[in-house]
């Protein structure tokens, strides 16, 4: 499952764009709901902080 990197987080919100099964909300930082969480990838690819990696 991917992992948030909060110090890298800007909470620009491209992740939950992206995420084709609305796990993922943004506030302070990104943070990823492992119940809906499928290990696509999608959000790994699409943010450019470098804030999410997989785990």
């Amino acid at each position: 499952m991917p992992k948030i990197i909060a110090e890298n987080c800007v909470a620009c919100g491209s992740c939950a764009d992206v995420c084709p099964n609305g796990a993922i909300t943004v506030e302070d930082i990104a943070v990823i709901d492992s119940s809906k969480c499928s290990n696509c990838g999608a959000c790994v690819d699409e943010c450019s902080s470098d804030a999410i990696v997989n785990d």
